[in-house]
């Protein structure tokens, strides 16, 4: 299953300050591992300072997290992420988080949309914003079909 998460995230160490009082780590700091994300959209799409100059960015329109399997401390936790789909002004990512034995233990879906940040609307992605991301996605596409039920949906391309 790992690999159909193309795209390779820092590895991360379960350390005590991150841990509940049920001995596993807190859902707050899953989340933030999940982060690494949009260091990705940031610099392998090219959403950066540079583009947020040019007035534009994304927002988070709708998040959904399972929590499969628990880390607990001490425990190395592999962050993988998967441009799931996209169109004209959204895109769809998948990110896991996987254990040591490459066991899926959380998924993380995000839809992100276009924004002019001049009027604050969703709008189109800049041709060659979007030219580079359908590239990805036709990369992440050749690993394989995910074999489980999204959660989230956007229109395909048309």
């Amino acid at each position: 299953m790992i690999e159909l998460f193309p795209h390779i995230g820092k590895t991360v160490i379960v350390e005590e300050d991150m841990c509940d009082f049920n001995g596993h780590m807190n859902v707050l700091h899953i989340k933030n591992v999940f982060q690494q994300g949009w260091e990705w959209t940031t610099s392998v799409f090219g959403l950066n300072d540079e583009y947020f100059s040019d007035g534009f960015s994304t927002f988070t329109l709708e998040d959904n997290y399972r929590f499969q399997k628990e880390f607990l401390l001490g425990q190395s936790i592999f962050p993988r992420f998967r441009l799931h789909n996209l169109n004209k002004k959204l895109f769809h990512i998948l990110g896991g988080l996987f254990d040591e034995a490459d066991n899926l233990c959380a998924v993380y879906e995000t839809i992100e949309g276009h924004i002019d940040m001049n009027i604050r609307k969703i709008v189109p992605f800049r041709e060659d914003k979007f030219q580079i991301m359908l590239e990805i996605k036709k990369i992440h596409d050749e690993t394989g079909f995910i074999p489980f039920d999204m959660r989230l949906k956007i229109k395909d391309l048309t």
